[in-house]
């Protein structure tokens, strides 16, 4: 499907407030289109509705008007340069980049990545930047949300229907 008629897919998502899959449309747009800044500031701005900040600032680190608390959440989020690198999925030359602070970025990355590993690595080449050090293969770790607790208590309190019901049974059985 082309670009232009997942956009408004995306748009048409937003609008009825479906943003998960609005989400999932424009990393798939970023995975195909990886140099388009656009469909990167996109993205962010969904992640915005999710005040997660440090997606937001993952998706606009290449631009030069980005948001520095988002900035700064990303990189701290994504410690290391090779995190940061894996975390960026860029794909091909930095000469791609539409603007040169987004070359100047993605340089600097690559270059603090080569200088933690040890040897060179490449955008093209991601196995020569995917296994960094064994202490910083952990995911990192996300703070609670509210979503997430409501999502736990629900479960909860459908674990405990469940279980009321089938004690119900049993008892009812035996009478």
């Amino acid at each position: 499907m082309p670009p232009r008629e997942t956009l408004a897919r995306v748009d048409a998502d937003l609008a009825a407030g479906r943003v998960p899959m609005a989400r999932q449309r424009l990393r798939g747009l970023v995975s195909s289109f990886p140099y388009d800044l656009t469909l990167r500031r996109r993205l962010a701005e969904v992640y915005r509705l999710y005040g997660d900040a440090a997606e937001a600032g993952r998706w606009t680190y290449l631009e030069e008007d980005r948001d520095v608390d988002e900035t700064a959440a990303f990189e701290a989020r994504y410690g290391s340069p090779w995190w940061r690198m894996r975390a960026l999925a860029w794909r091909g030359p930095e000469a791609m980049a539409a603007t040169a602070f987004a070359q100047g970025q993605l340089a600097a990355v690559r270059t603090a990545c080569a200088e933690a590993l040890g040897h060179s690595v490449d955008w093209d080449d991601p196995d020569s930047y995917q296994d960094g050090p064994e202490e910083e293969c952990e995911v990192p770790s996300v703070g609670w949300s509210v979503s997430g607790v409501l999502l736990g208590a629900g479960g909860v309190v459908a674990v405990l229907a469940f279980l009321a019901v089938w004690v119900n049974g049993i008892v009812a059985l035996f009478r």
